[in-house]
């Protein structure tokens, strides 16, 4: 995986060999974007399972299983985790494969094919949502939700992707997307590699830019949408819903069917993971902040579905009421 902590300025590959690296990879940002860290899960729990010397089946499906309790503790807000984790345990418990070598081999070639799986959604994800972009258009996103955060093609920017593909003229507003700057770093060297026209702001310029009519249109990823549409993404995202929705500007949010939660009923059961105080207090290793105060540090917000426009999926655009419109998209997966 390439180590998202070092761009734009190094592109520096990391090599797991072990399921406790990917977890530490997880929680220490080198991966990081919903659907990626998903994939990197279950990839974990196959590097996991390949190491466990057993030759009793029970045997190693407790061990599997508790290897992949320890995955899905690696972050707590996006439920591309413990959706991936559970295809795996899934795929152990169900498996008609009695040889533990050769499940052994099923969970190696069930993560590919999750790799694999993922870009071809992201793709018709992107194929989809294109339609809503205009063939001339300023689009606002925030974060990061392309190809580094997802199999290799991308969500929010995998619209953008598509739009561009189609021949469309567009141009980005990234913002910067404090305090991690995934904007500022990741979405704008994305776009920068791609030739597709970007400018950078602050987060608290949008407003401002609302205003003035230069953006048409706000397209953002998500990291679990609950089963009434209320969705959690990166801090800053519910700020930008509410202004879209002052200045009359479509907000859209682009994630693929496994981002969707039906167990979490609204966004007020979707958990928020709380980051190290030093990624507000620090910049580039260095103290911008007085010592002795107190840091607030949220990763996510959540965004009512009542502000967006709709959801793109790779089953096509959801619309409200979600709940419905959400529930028959998922019978047919």
């Amino acid at each position: 995986m390439i180590d998202q902590r070092k761009l734009p300025g190094q592109e520096r590959f990391v090599t797991c060999s072990d399921y406790r690296q990917v977890i530490r990879a997880i929680k220490t940002m080198v991966i990081r974007g919903a659907p990626a860290i998903g994939i990197a899960a279950a990839m974990g729990a196959a590097l996991g399972a390949k190491k466990i010397k057993t030759g009793n089946l029970d045997d190693f499906k407790v061990r599997f299983n508790k290897i992949c309790q320890e995955i899905n503790r690696a972050r707590p807000t996006a439920i591309n985790i413990s959706w991936a984790v559970q295809r795996m345990r899934n795929l152990v418990e169900n498996s008609p494969v009695q040889k533990i070598e050769a499940l052994k081999k099923t969970l190696i070639q069930e993560a590919r094919h999750m790799l694999s799986e993922d870009i071809d959604n992201n793709k018709r994800l992107g194929f989809i949502g294109q339609k809503v972009i205009q063939k001339r258009a300023i689009v606002l996103t925030h974060c990061n939700a392309g190809a580094l955060a997802t199999g290799g093609y991308g969500t929010a920017l995998g619209v953008i992707r598509a739009a561009k593909e189609a021949g469309k003229q567009i141009q980005v507003i990234a913002d910067e997307t404090r305090p991690f700057l995934q904007g500022a770093r990741l979405t704008a060297w994305e776009l920068v590699r791609e030739h597709i026209p970007i400018t950078l702001i602050t987060d608290n310029m949008a407003g401002y830019l609302m205003k003035k009519g230069f953006i048409d249109v706000v397209i953002v990823g998500a990291d679990r949408i609950a089963a009434n549409g209320d969705t959690a993404n990166k801090i800053g995202t519910y700020s930008l819903a509410v202004l879209a929705r002052e200045h009359g500007i479509p907000f859209y949010v682009a994630a693929s069917c496994s981002t969707i939660d039906l167990q979490v009923k609204g966004g007020e059961d979707i958990p928020i993971e709380e980051r190290d105080e030093k990624e507000v207090t620090h910049m580039g290793g260095k103290r911008i902040a007085p010592l002795g105060i107190e840091v607030l540090n949220p990763a996510f917000d959540v965004t009512p579905h009542a502000y967006l426009t709709g959801i793109i999926t790779e089953k096509g655009i959801l619309k409200a009421p979600y709940r419905r419109s959400i529930g028959k998209v998922l019978k047919k997966r």
